[in-house]
């Protein structure tokens, strides 16, 4: 199987600068998400080099900024990237999410990130 952002369909391009690919993701989470993703393939982090890391970083921040200027109904974020299958990464080429939140989209957002393992979501309720 090819993979699939090594050679990103056009059309999915929402910004090109020269390390990372922005792009509109093909099952949003929620509308507008984006995914910042290196040019050069490379399967997590840590094979990713400095340069790489810090495009993907400055990828984050042009992502959410273009995010906003398409919808300024977006008034928070999740981000972050499955780093290995253990993690849910399921496409082998890293890829950074950047996932725009509006006020209200679920019923309780605390937690965030946090529900990927649901038992441990759920802090505040802990003794």
């Amino acid at each position: 199987m090819s993979c699939p952002f090594c050679s990103p369909d056009p059309a999915r391009v929402a910004l090109a600068p020269d390390l990372a690919w922005v792009l509109d993701d093909r099952y949003p989470v929620t509308p507008g998400h984006l995914l910042v993703v290196p040019r050069r393939h490379c399967a997590g982090w840590s094979d990713a080099t400095v340069d790489e890391r810090a495009a993907l970083l400055a990828g984050v921040e042009a992502a959410r900024a273009l995010a906003v200027a398409r919808d300024p109904t977006i008034v928070g974020w999740n981000v972050g990237w499955n780093d290995g299958p253990a993690a849910g990464q399921t496409v082998m080429h890293l890829h950074v999410h950047v996932i725009p939140r509006r006020a209200g989209d679920v019923d309780d957002p605390r937690g965030g990130v946090r529900w990927v393992i649901p038992a441990k979501a759920r802090y505040w309720d802990e003794p």
